[in-house]
């Protein structure tokens, strides 16, 4: 009966049931964009993060991460390449090699951070070819050749075909030094990085710095980024070598993700005003429902209907209305977001975050998107129209029975 008569309250003030529909469907969709916006940009700058430049799992001999050194190497780069290949999630692994010196072109020298790189591991890992906009990639086999980043370039006034001098110190403590051609200029998104980075083929980096057969890291790409923890789980199993550390590209980028973190923590603040913004709309239409209805509800309470169902009238019409506005929204959400998954915004200016640029950001339609503002939206529904409830089950028939 109080869900029959919930039904007809609804239905017979259709103006007043609108405009409270409207605050929950506007809401919702709101939240569900704002939601599918924030993940959606989250998921681009961490795909191209870890897409391009540090992969989402790294391998590093014991202490390296926090304290880097030439000495601190992975040796037995085979065995492990292996064990971590024999896992299903694991699309592609790259060794790498890292140590800084010197480098020079003609009269201009500068520090330059020495990169070496199996070329068909990496391009598959990180796309690497694709980031050299001028000249070539390095060849597959070890042959003398240099890429370097554009900011280097320009530092140095180096061109494809310019040679480049490196020296620094190996190993065994002997000075290493050699020649090697420039083939190409890359650009990796990061500034920064640009300016230093020049990536040699990783047999030529360990002949040059007497490291035959050992790297310093081993950069690992999954099929699906959600899947990085099991996997990083996985290699530690496989490998099981307490001298080796498996970090997953959170530990990696550490001060990178806690800044994502926070930004997050700051959209999580925007969704709560825009909730209770919603809230306050949604309490002032069913307040003012109740007021208007006083006499109905005196009335009821005449006939011998109890406070409590009253009460539970009130609340089930919002609950109804919230249901229903859930639908509609639902439905909004997913094809706002699908829109601008597909088209993107586009930005007036380019922003960088993490070292990487963006111009165009992407929402993306996921359950997250559906499943807290629904939940929200119905808790705050049901929260608001408690007090209007309470109002309604505490009117006093004959006092009531004389308002107009």
């Amino acid at each position: 009966m109080i869900l029959k008569i919930a039904f007809r309250n609804i239905f017979r003030q259709k103006r007043r049931t609108i405009l409270t529909a409207l605050a929950m469907i506007v809401g919702f969709t709101l939240s569900s964009v704002f939601i599918g916006w924030s993940d959606g940009t989250y998921s681009n700058i961490i795909t191209t993060f870890t897409g391009n430049r540090i992969g989402h799992i790294q391998v590093h001999s014991k202490g390296y991460l926090d304290k880097p050194s030439l000495y601190k190497t992975i040796d037995n780069v085979s065995t492990v390449g292996e064990a971590i290949q024999s896992i299903p999630e694991v699309e592609a692994w790259s060794p790498r090699l890292f140590t800084s010196g010197i480098g020079s072109v003609n009269e201009k020298s500068t520090a330059v951070q020495i990169i070496g790189i199996d070329v068909a591991r990496e391009t598959k890992a990180t796309q690497f070819d694709k980031k050299v906009i001028e000249g070539t990639t390095l060849a597959e086999t070890a042959s003398g050749q240099a890429v370097i980043g554009k900011g280097l370039a320009k530092i140095l006034a180096a061109t494809v075909g310019s040679e480049l001098v490196i020296f620094s110190q190996a190993a065994d403590g002997s000075i290493a030094n050699d020649l090697y051609e420039v083939v190409g200029i890359m650009e990796s998104g990061n500034a920064i990085t640009d300016r230093v980075a020049c990536y040699l083929h990783i047999e030529d980096a360990q002949q040059l710095f007497v490291l035959e057969g050992r790297v310093h890291e081993i950069v690992i790409t999954v099929s699906k980024i959600n899947k990085v923890a099991m996997v990083t789980e996985n290699i530690r199993t496989r490998i099981n070598d307490p001298l080796l550390e498996v970090s997953p590209w959170q530990v990696v980028a550490k001060s990178f993700y806690k800044a994502m973190k926070a930004d997050q923590q700051g959209d999580a603040i925007g969704r709560v005003i825009i909730m209770l913004i919603v809230a306050i709309g949604v309490l002032n239409t069913v307040l003012m429902s109740v007021l208007e209805r006083t006499r109905e509800y005196g009335v009821l309470k005449a006939l011998g209907t109890k406070p409590r169902q009253i009460f539970s009238l009130v609340v089930t019409e919002v609950i109804i209305i919230a249901i229903a506005s859930i639908c509609v929204g639902a439905i909004l959400g997913i094809l706002i977001n699908y829109l601008l998954s597909i088209n993107g915004i586009k930005l007036p200016q380019e922003f960088t975050y993490g070292g990487m640029k963006f111009g165009t950001m992407y929402t993306e339609v996921n359950m997250r998107s559906l499943i807290i503002p629904a939940v929200t939206v119905m808790l705050s529904a049901i929260i608001v129209s408690l007090f209007p409830a309470i109002k309604a089950a505490r009117i006093l028939p004959a006092k009531a029975m004389r308002t107009h």
